[in-house]
């Protein structure tokens, strides 16, 4: 039946293979083709704005919401996709930072369900979420849209589209089953955005990545800006409530920027879009744009602090860079007088003893392990298995909700709980402590 409210527009969706949910791998045969004929049914509307296309393994989330707000700041008319969401689906696609609203939803998956029952093309629903941002962006007349890639690059749904500005973030081992088991594998598959006479910004100085960039770049005449030849990251220093960075881009120098966003990795995020936010323009963003936007950055369910007695702190941290990362950011971020508690679960496919072992070494007390909801999830055995080969302590609960009450019971007001491990358990974390709804399909 075709789609007339707001549940009935979720349920159709969640009626399609959800790849996100299910173990991930790679097609047989992978094709773009039917999202370019449904694209192509709609008049194409994705060629109706130019695009900002970012790609990489951590960071591509708070890159892609940077940039939008760099470019919103400037007066532009910006549309964002982003994945995955926290708890409710309209947040992947926004204008002007607004999650689109209930009715708009309902009618760009109604107008899907008719070119689908017309067409024959069943997508996928990460297909069908790609083509209603592209689809919306075109009817609200937007100056520009960011779009984040939702895994790899060259074969992903929202590789359709051709970035006049193209970003890879970074690149290290995860998804491997889907991208490869080498960071040449991965890197390749990433350049796969990449696009003829665009821009191509690199901010990974890993030697192999760069090298794959380079050729890819080459191959198709697009003009490479790489970090450390092209722009830098002079300073990245610890400041009260973020980070402070001194930035040199291809059109400017902007001198202790403070960004509310903690972690040394923020301060690359930040350099990074401000730099695609000024190939985008062609200019210099300006002092007022880049400090007034950095100084109200905010990105949920990364390194976000969500209570003060004791601190809970949650972080979308799902593979060893990320938790690395979290790690480098835990260290010099937030002072903790009392002990350290973990409230960890991850999804299948992953290292767990490399997600495990820096957080024990980091100095956590107790780990309070549990399965995000999920049918990728992890079993709660598995991780605290690698908790305790590690040499940590760890309990195992029933439920993220469950962990997260003991992980509290046990502490002090001078105590740190830190949730981690995945998107889906920083979400359900994130909706008890601060008492929010889901509005996920169950």
């Amino acid at each position: 039946m075709r789609p007339t409210t707001y549940d009935h527009a979720l349920a159709w969706l969640e009626s399609h293979v959800d790849y996100e949910r299910l173990a991930p791998g790679r097609r047989d045969s992978p094709s773009l083709q039917s999202v370019r004929d449904t694209l192509a049914l709609f008049a194409d509307p994705h060629r109706d704005y130019p695009i900002v296309h970012i790609t990489g393994t951590n960071g591509k989330g708070t890159t892609t919401t940077l940039t939008s707000a760099l470019l919103v700041a400037t007066g532009l008319r910006v549309g964002s996709f982003t994945s995955p969401d926290l708890h409710h689906i309209n947040e992947r696609i926004a204008l002007n930072g607004e999650a689109i609203g209930d009715d708009d939803f309902t009618s760009l998956l109604a107008r899907l369900y008719d070119v689908e029952r017309v067409s024959g093309i069943v997508l996928t629903r990460f297909e069908l979420l790609t083509v209603a941002a592209l689809l919306h962006f075109s009817d609200e007349g937007v100056d520009v849209a960011v779009v984040e890639v939702g895994l790899g690059g060259t074969w992903d749904s929202t590789n359709v589209v051709d970035g006049d500005v193209t970003i890879l973030t970074n690149v290290d081992l995860d998804h491997t089953a889907v991208l490869g088991d080498s960071i040449g594998a991965i890197a390749r598959d990433k350049v796969g955005i990449f696009r003829s006479e665009a821009i191509a910004i690199v901010s990974t100085t890993n030697a192999i990545a760069v090298e794959i960039a380079v050729a890819r770049a080459s191959e198709l005449g697009a003009t490479l800006w790489t970090i450390e030849e092209s722009f830098n990251l002079e300073r990245n220093d610890l400041a009260v409530g973020g980070r402070a960075i001194t930035v040199r881009t291809p059109f400017a120098h902007y001198e202790e920027i403070l960004v509310s966003l903690h972690g040394i990795h923020q301060g690359v995020n930040a350099t990074t879009a401000i730099v695609a936010a000024e190939a985008f323009l062609g200019r210099a963003l300006g002092e007022d744009v880049v400090r007034s936007t950095m100084a109200r950055a905010v990105m949920p369910g990364r390194m976000e602090l969500l209570s003060r007695h004791p601190m809970i702190v949650v972080d979308g941290a799902h593979n060893p860079a990320g938790i690395r990362a979290l790690c480098a950011a835990l260290d010099g971020a937030f002072h903790v007088a009392g002990e350290r508690r973990c409230v960890l679960g991850m999804l299948g496919g992953r290292d767990v003893d490399d997600m495990v072992g820096p957080l024990v070494a980091l100095g956590f007390n107790e780990f309070h392990c549990c399965a995000p909801t999920s049918p990728r999830a992890m079993d709660v055995r598995a991780v605290a298995e690698a908790v305790r080969r590690a040499g940590g302590v760890a309990y195992e609960h029933s439920s993220v909700s469950v962990a997260l009450a003991h992980a509290r019971e046990h502490s002090g007001d001078d105590d740190l709980i830190v949730a981690a491990g995945s998107l889906y358990l920083v979400a359900q974390v994130r909706a008890d402590v601060l008492h929010l709804l889901s509005r996920h399909e169950s």
